[in-house]
């Protein structure tokens, strides 16, 4: 029998019990694993959460390694102090954690591959362009991604954002296309991965084409949840049709979008919507309902643990996304697990997930346009019951192609191309 590959991961990010970047993390360090043994670094504060975990089977992880990198009192932890400042304004601070945090990990990395070498070294977490860090420095073929961050925030949207919105995108668009310019490290990082580069989008990679000169494969950043149903939900004669929402409650999450769309349905048309998250503007959204006339329909359901927010989803009849600035988001992988039907912004990972089979995208030419599309989407679909089942049954189907397994076979394959060209 031939030997397991030995990978090194780096996933800052990584528990098994959140979404978002910690679940990405998770997630490719099982896939990763299905086939490799796999030595994963991360962050300090993610031990309970992974320890609990394995111990709840251990065989099932005989593969998968853990390496912690111990915190400092700069670092980056859920605390309250810490998760005001990622809400706030000063959330670019985290930057510069982040990039301390790489450095003591870069450290440990360099140590471990000393004292028994690995085959690749594969950074995963966090996903963004800027922060490669020095991993690739490493003596060993490196592979990076799935890679994100690389596209603007459009232009044409930054006045739904409000005031701090705003300031907040513009500047990072301002920041973000310098960057891409002028930053040394992804560029040192994007010519050692050549061969092994991972694009969470198509438009990411064609944003790594036209700023980095090289060629990556693209594999969705996210997965399904652990639990996945196995139907969906009917909605019954008479029934308003149930809408979810979920997300942080900031800027370019954009949930002004939604209820605006909802204030220029017809009366004749029965809606709920169930929001789901909480955040900086979440006092101002409710304001907004309130002005609209549509508070008596919205129920704000605040931070839920997973399970319970995927019963939230589950129990709905649409999904609808309204960001503006995201990579894929994994409430919408969420949703098509559920069985869940998505309304979306034809654009970021949205534009390649969801296709006329599951859901409904709508061309962002313009904020007006925007709003007209999503009232439009969920006006058709809640006189149209028959075509929201078929695309309730599309969304079951299309969560399969994102699965778990798939990227494992994906990723040993670049693995094995990546070996290949060292040869």
């Amino acid at each position: 029998m031939s030997r397991r590959t030995k990978v090194l991961a780096i996933a800052y990010a990584c528990s098994p019990y959140l979404g978002s970047e910690p679940g990405v993390g998770w997630g490719w360090a099982n896939a990763i694993a299905q086939y490799h043994d796999t030595y994963v670094i991360t962050a300090d504060f993610h031990r309970d959460d992974i320890e609990r975990k394995i111990s709840e089977a251990p065989d099932s992880y005989e593969h998968l390694h853990f390496f912690y990198v111990r915190s400092k009192p700069w670092h980056y932890r859920p605390s309250k102090g810490w998760i005001f400042i990622e809400r706030s304004s000063f959330r670019l601070l985290l930057n510069y954690m982040y990039r301390s945090w790489q450095r003591d990990a870069f450290k440990l990395a360099s140590r471990l591959n000393e004292e028994n070498p690995f085959d690749i070294v594969h950074l995963v977490t966090m996903v963004g362009f800027r922060f490669p860090g020095f991993f690739w420095k490493i003596n060993a073929p490196f592979v990076w991604g799935p890679i994100g961050g690389l596209e603007n925030t459009p232009w044409r949207f930054l006045s739904l954002l409000g005031v701090r919105g705003f300031i907040y995108y513009s500047f990072r668009n301002v920041i973000n296309s310098y960057h891409k310019r002028f930053l040394p490290g992804p560029k040192h990082a994007f010519r050692k991965a050549r061969g092994g580069i991972i694009a969470a989008t198509e438009s990411i990679r064609s944003e790594i084409r036209h700023w980095y000169g090289e060629d990556s494969e693209v594999i969705c950043e996210i997965g399904p949840p652990p639990t996945v149903a196995l139907d969906y939900s009917l909605r019954e004669e008479c029934e308003p049709l149930d809408l979810s929402w979920s997300g942080q409650h900031v800027p370019g999450k954009a949930l002004p979008l939604l209820l605006q769309s909802l204030a220029t349905i017809s009366a004749d048309v029965d809606w709920r919507l169930n929001i789901l998250g909480e955040g900086p503007c979440t006092a101002k959204w409710k304001k907004m309902a309130k002005d609209l006339g549509i508070a008596h329909a919205c129920v704000w359901h605040g931070h839920l643990p997973r399970d319970e927010a995927l019963q939230v989803v589950h129990e709905s009849h649409l999904f609808v996304i309204t960001s503006l600035k995201d990579l894929t988001s994994s409430v919408l992988l969420e949703a098509l697990s559920q069985g869940v039907p998505v309304v979306c912004p034809d654009h970021c990972g949205f534009s390649n997930v969801v296709t006329d089979e599951c859901g409904i995208k709508v061309p962002i030419r313009n904020p007006a346009q925007l709003v007209s599309g999503i009232s439009s989407g969920i006006s058709m679909l809640a006189a149209n019951e028959e075509k929201r089942m078929l695309l309730a049954q599309g969304a079951l189907k299309r969560a399969e192609d994102y699965s778990w397994e798939k990227k494992a076979d994906r990723i040993k394959s670049i693995y094995s191309k990546v070996l290949r060209k060292e040869k």
